[in-house]
């Protein structure tokens, strides 16, 4: 069930082969709602948005959101319900963003920080952050801490 009034932004098809690799596409709740997260937390730049589908672009990456009422009849859409956890046991990995800042618009606007802004062994500064729909993002930076040796 679409909610979006009038022409999207490009035709799917069209959108569609546009797209190269791995991209990702996640469903939420309400696309208006998981924008602040995208925009402030990920410095994601939307592309465009609707109430059913948005494209967000961050360090070189493009990735999808979909509203759960636009996959109703969609098989996947019919695995993701109320009480669903979402995106258990995958991290979603955003290379570029400072993590500081991420962690600062997290706690600003209220999403919950799993693990604080740490710089890591593997040689990335980077903390994780869970979004309005369960998802978790690892947001990172190469470390400025120099390995001994």
């Amino acid at each position: 069930m679409k909610l979006r009034n009038g022409d999207p932004w490009m035709p799917a098809e069209a959108y569609a082969r546009t797209l190269q690799g791995l991209t990702l596409n996640l469903l939420v709740r309400n696309v208006d709602a998981a924008l602040p997260f995208q925009r402030e937390v990920l410095a994601g730049e939307i592309v465009y948005h609707d109430p059913d589908f948005a494209v967000v672009r961050a360090s070189g990456s493009e990735w999808m959101l979909h509203a759960d009422h636009a996959y109703l009849d969609h098989a996947f859409g019919r695995t993701v319900t109320a009480g669903t956890l979402r995106g258990a046991g995958v991290e979603i990995r955003l290379h570029g963003r400072d993590p500081n800042l991420a962690q600062a618009a997290a706690l600003r606007l209220g999403y919950a920080v799993l693990a604080p802004v740490t710089d890591k062994p593997h040689g990335l500064r980077e903390v994780f952050i869970v979004d309005a729909d369960g998802y978790t993002w690892a947001v990172d930076v190469p470390s400025e801490r120099r390995a001994a040796g």
